[in-house]
Formats: C-alpha cells, sequence, structure tokens
C-alpha cells in the first residue's frame, strides 16, 4: 500500500507563497495521475490540483487557478504544490492522492496526515 508524507505547511500572511511536498513510497508512483486536495475546517475535503503521471497535463479548481501550480518528480516519488498570492479562505490541511482518473476521479483509500496551511495576518 502506499503511504504519503506531506510537508511544507505553515503560517503565512495574505499574499505570501508556500511549496507544499507529497512523498510517496512505493516503486510505482510514476503509473499514477496524482491530485492535491484540502480540508478546511468544517468543510469537506476537496481536489484542488491534479497532475497526469507523466506530469504533462494539470487542471485546477477554479479557486486556486492562477495562484496555484502543481508538479511532480517521478525520479523522487514526490509531488508538489506551489501555492502564490495565498488568502486566508485558502486555510486548510493539505493532502496529496492518488486519483483513479485525470483530472478529478476519485481517490483512493489511503491517505497521510496532512500538512497545516494557514493564512492570516
Amino acid at each position: 500500500q502506499v503511504q504519503y508524507v506531506e510537508s511544507g505547511g505553515d503560517l503565512v500572511q495574505p499574499g505570501g507563497s508556500l511549496r507544499l511536498s507529497c512523498a510517496a513510497s512505493g516503486s510505482i508512483f510514476s503509473r499514477y495521475h496524482m491530485g492535491w486536495y484540502r480540508q478546511g475546517p468544517g468543510k469537506q475535503r476537496d481536489l484542488v490540483a491534479s497532475i497526469t503521471s507523466g506530469g504533462s497535463s494539470t487542471n485546477y479548481a477554479d479557486s486556486v487557478k492562477g495562484r496555484f501550480t502543481i508538479s511532480r518528480d517521478n525520479a523522487k516519488n514526490t509531488v508538489y504544490l506551489q501555492m502564490n498570492s495565498l488568502k486566508p479562505e485558502d486555510t486548510a490541511v493539505y493532502y496529496c492522492n492518488r486519483i483513479r482518473s485525470f483530472p478529478a476521479g476519485l481517490p483512493f483509500s489511503s491517505w497521510g496526515q496532512g500538512t497545516q496551511v494557514t493564512v492570516s495576518s
């Protein structure tokens, strides 16, 4: 079973930037489409960005389009989320996971611990 370790979350002021990383275990990482999800306080977990297995195509939720960039390094089994122009409403725990189809297929059942992003002045 694939395991994920998310990192890079922090407290940042509005307008700031963060880069999240998600390291995945296992040798088949490069076969899977990947997504970044977030779950804000009292909210459901939503997909905010996804990327194809080879990294050639990406997709974003309207709420983050133009501000967030997803990328991956298959040699390092890692997917990244560059977040710019952060807003208070981006405050959430961020998770990565494989998705069953691109761009917005259901995630697999295994989740990591997530990384907390807090945007506040």
